[in-house]
This record gives C-alpha cells, sequence and structure tokens, in this order.
C-alpha cells in the first residue's frame, strides 16, 4: 500500500512560482501513473496534471497548460508539480493521487481513476 504525502504550498504572490512535492511510501511511485489535482472552497475536484507510469506522456488542465510542468524523480520517490506565473484563480488545496491498479500506460485524467491520495498542501495565491 502506498501512502503520499504533499508538501510545498504556501502563499505567493501573483506571477510568482510554487514547487509541489508528492513523496510516496511504501511502493515505487516509478510503477504508478500519478496525478495532481486541485479544490478550491466551494468548487469540484479539477485536475491539474498527469503522467503516465512510463513517464513518457503527461497532461494538463486547459487552465494550467504552458505553466505548470509535472515531473517524476524516482531517485527521491518523488513527483513534483512545478508552477510557474501563478494567478489567484489558482488558489486551492493542492493533492498528488496514485493508481496503483492496471494501467495501459496512458495519462488519467479524472478522480476516478485513482485509488490512492495525500492529504493535500494548501497553495495560496494574492493579487
Amino acid at each position: 500500500q502506498v501512502q503520499l504525502v504533499e508538501s510545498g504550498g504556501g502563499l505567493v504572490q501573483a506571477g510568482g512560482q510554487l514547487r509541489l512535492s508528492c513523496v510516496g511510501s511504501g511502493r515505487l511511485l516509478s510503477s504508478y501513473p500519478m496525478g495532481w489535482f486541485r479544490q478550491a472552497p466551494g468548487k469540484e475536484r479539477e485536475f491539474v496534471g498527469a503522467i503516465a507510469w512510463t513517464g513518457s506522456r503527461s497532461s494538463y488542465g486547459e487552465s494550467v497548460k504552458g505553466r505548470f510542468t509535472i515531473a517524476r524523480d524516482n531517485a527521491k520517490n518523488t513527483v513534483v508539480l512545478q508552477m510557474n506565473s501563478l494567478k489567484p484563480e489558482d488558489t486551492a488545496i493542492y493533492y498528488c493521487a496514485a493508481r496503483t491498479y492496471y494501467s495501459n500506460g496512458r495519462v488519467h485524467i479524472t478522480p476516478g481513476e485513482y485509488d490512492a491520495w495525500g492529504q493535500g498542501t494548501q497553495v495560496t495565491v494574492s493579487s
């Protein structure tokens, strides 16, 4: 069973950057498709970015495309989300997720496709 812990959130001004990390324990994250989602108060959980277990494919939500990048650091059993050019509308709790069952190598972009979740890290972007 894999456990996920996010870190790196905080308060940043608009236009700034943050780097979120998702560290895994109990299993190697390199074996799993991974995703990042976010949820703002009163809103549904939103897809941010995801990477296939092979690491060769990634996908991003329309609102973050071109600004956010997801990557694996297998040596540290970590998946990172680099967030640049942050906007106030990026304010949310950010969650990482792992799909620990069969994947055909594609990218998974909906919350229901993941079965392991971290506790989340708060990102607040001030205007």
